[in-house]
């Protein structure tokens, strides 16, 4: 299995999927490969729109998308896949629409199969077994939490070590630790932004200039970097 995890699409003051680019690039290889986009977690946009923004970048770097909104079989499109791309944006809407079109166990069984997987955002959040740790509003009522299933643990996209000043709600570690309470034993991956978890040959490591925060109940939260290899999150 290959997966490319990436926390954010955009960084402050750069373009859009400019610092995560060159990992897509090398991730998928030398050799052009035209992936299949998923862009369902688009709300204020339409999915032309954010084909468009994607396939831009992806053309940069060497290689093309497709739009899964463009076929008129979802799930033929799912099973010719050279590789599968996963766009950020509302989760639960990109959840509640891959389970209306019977996507998940297709897209899963494709993944396990050997073909490359790359989100970002949203797109990560369904690379875990449930979205419960996704930052966004529930704008949408999926029929169930349950995501691709690809990994063994939790990923918080865009985590934050902090709140913004003046600002007294819970902070991000907070709302991980009441996911915690009531879900102990699973791993929460704090994913700052600017930084992405890459699967391959079974070995899990973070990309990054940032440190990945681990959580799990009964553990102090743990920093881990580029140095460190992350395979034991892997193991259920």
């Amino acid at each position: 299995m290959r997966l490319l995890l990436i926390s954010n699409s955009t960084n402050a003051g750069e373009e859009y999927l400019d610092y995560p680019k060159e990992e897509i690039r090398k991730f998928l290889g030398e050799k052009p490969i035209k992936a299949l986009f998923i862009p369902y977690a688009a709300v204020t946009f339409s999915f032309s729109d954010y084909e468009k923004k994607v396939r831009n970048r992806f053309r940069e770097v060497g290689h093309d998308i497709e739009s899964i909104h463009n076929f008129p079989d979802p799930l033929k499109a799912v099973t010719g896949a050279k590789a599968i791309v996963v766009g950020g944006g509302n989760t639960w809407q990109l959840l509640k629409m891959i389970i209306d079109k019977g996507l998940i166990e297709p897209v899963r069984e494709k993944i396990l199969g050997g073909t490359p997987y790359i989100g970002w955002s949203a797109g990560s959040n369904m690379a875990c077994p449930t979205i419960r740790t996704t930052n966004d509003m529930p704008v949408l009522e999926p029929s169930s939490f349950k995501a691709f299933n690809l990994i063994p643990f939790q990923i918080n996209p865009h985590y934050l070590d902090a709140n913004p000043d003046g600002h007294a709600g819970e902070t991000r570690q907070q709302r991980i630790e009441e996911f915690l309470a009531v879900n102990p034993g699973i791993y929460v991956a704090g994913l700052r932004e600017g930084t992405m978890l890459r699967l391959e040959n079974d070995r899990l490591e973070l990309i990054g200039p940032g440190k990945l925060r681990l959580f799990r109940k009964g553990d102090e939260p743990a920093e881990y970097s580029e140095k460190d290899d992350l395979s034991f999150l892997m193991k259920k």
